[in-house]
């Protein structure tokens, strides 16, 4: 297979051109001959023109490419080397939804050929590849797992916004069906992958590998806002505690914050359902899903009881709320939680509310989440918010927050980042962070 794959007289597919996806294949695009395939067409007809719908790459990372886009499934008839990149998300219950999942390997199934190899790269629980897809591209394809075609699973570990730690630099698990399936999924990808590769025991482990890593970062996180909700009610600054914590060689840096996105936010909900499946009620992995997803809500009331200490009418009360995306120097708002915030501030009855951030669409934050986000911020807000750290953030000072505030102003500082670079006194600033 790498053989022939190398020669271009066999072809990689790639299904899902996401924020995953894309990378992959461009990077395999640079070796092999590739087929990016996509079910949205105006994300296809961007990236013919080079353009990355995600904002994520420039123009010149399609240079040198040997790729073709389409949204035609029967282009992928024309490759044995299939990798599945989709999003896996939960639904309105928290529970895996693998509508995107079962969907593509639907697709996958009919371009299916005795002899090929599939690769799931997107996220799930461990037994999730073998009893939940596999069936489908048997069911689909007429042909028999294992004597007839492959399947392995190698988890992505992307790190969206993330120059440093780029695909080629990450170690790469990857799992096979057999020994052969094993080494020739290994090989390959080991042609893109600088940092090499990792060959893990069966297609289980790969799975489980991939959905403790974000869960172990989640309850980390949660124990720190855990800490941050004590450490305020103590009237202790939790980042300086964190500051003189973290003197200690083997301390863990994790700090406090909203947890968001498609990875940290929704993994371990696939774990859990998994754990329920089989009897278990995973205690630690629920209550750290319980406190990160409670965080917006506790944001918004600590800013409500701001204003309501600055003897500030709640109702009339004008917010600015600056970052709407799930992490910072992204464009990605899946699943942000700063959303959240928003919409608990209006259940107090807050009506003026501004939403600015720097990379956000606003069409995408209209589509998603029913409130438009402006240019730039305005003046005479009473409370002003700074949700996400973006860069464009990092260096304001205290004249820019007094300038667009009203008198005895509010800074909520989510991520701590103004603390030891503004004088709030002499800025007329109530200042506050978790």
């Amino acid at each position: 297979m790498l053989k022939e794959l190398l020669n271009k007289e066999k072809r990689i597919s790639v299904i899902g051109l996401g924020y995953v996806g894309l990378p992959i294949a461009l990077e395999f695009a640079r070796k092999f001959r590739v087929i990016g395939f996509d079910i949205k067409e105006d994300r296809i007809d961007l990236m013919k023109k080079k353009i990355d719908p995600s904002r994520e790459l420039e123009s010149e990372s399609f240079e040198g490419c040997d790729i073709c886009f389409s949204s035609d499934p029967e282009e992928l008839g024309k490759a044995e080397f299939h990798i599945v990149a989709v999003p896996t998300p939960i639904n309105q219950h928290k529970l895996p939804d693998l509508t995107p999942l079962m969907m593509a390997s639907e697709t996958v199934g009919k371009a299916l050929k005795k002899g090929d190899y599939v690769v799931f790269e997107s996220t799930v629980y461990p037994g999730c590849t073998e009893d939940e897809c596999i069936p489908v591209l048997e069911k689909v394809s007429g042909l028999t797992y294992k004597k007839d075609f492959k399947v392995g699973f190698s988890p992505e570990r992307i790190n969206p916004g993330d120059k440093e730690h780029t695909l080629a630099k990450i170690t790469k698990v990857v799992s096979g069906c057999d020994d052969k399936s094993l080494e020739t999924i290994a090989k390959v990808y080991d042609t893109i992958i600088d940092a090499g590769v990792h060959r893990a025991k069966s297609i289980k482990v790969a799975e489980a590998a991939k959905v403790i890593e974000n869960t172990q970062r989640d309850i980390n996180i949660a124990f720190m806002n855990e800490l941050s909700i004590i450490f305020n009610k103590l009237d202790i600054n939790t980042y300086e505690v964190l500051e003189a914590a973290g003197t200690k060689w083997n301390f863990l840096r994790f700090f406090p914050g909203l947890v968001g996105g498609h990875c940290i936010g929704v993994d371990p909900y696939y774990l859990t359902y998994k754990a329920k499946q089989i009897g278990y009620h995973a205690q630690i992995i629920n209550s750290g899903r319980f406190i990160n997803d409670s965080m917006g809500g506790y944001v918004a009331k600590q800013t409500v009881k701001k204003i309501l200490a600055a003897e500030k009418e709640v109702k009339n009360a004008r917010v600015l709320i600056m970052g709407i995306t799930f992490k910072e120097n992204v464009s990605d708002i899946r699943n942000s939680k700063v959303a959240d915030v928003y919409n608990e501030l209006v259940s107090f009855g807050i009506k003026q509310i501004d939403v600015i951030d720097p990379y956000a669409s606003t069409e995408e934050v209209l589509e998603e989440y029913g409130f438009c986000i402006k240019e730039k911020a305005g003046s005479s807000y009473d409370a002003v918010i700074v949700a996400v750290n973006h860069r464009e953030y990092l260096g304001l000072d205290g004249e820019y927050f007094r300038n667009i505030t009203s008198s005895n102003g509010i800074l909520i500082d989510i991520k701590g980042i103004y603390r030891n670079s503004i004088n709030f006194r002499e800025n007329n600033l109530t200042y506050w962070s978790l």
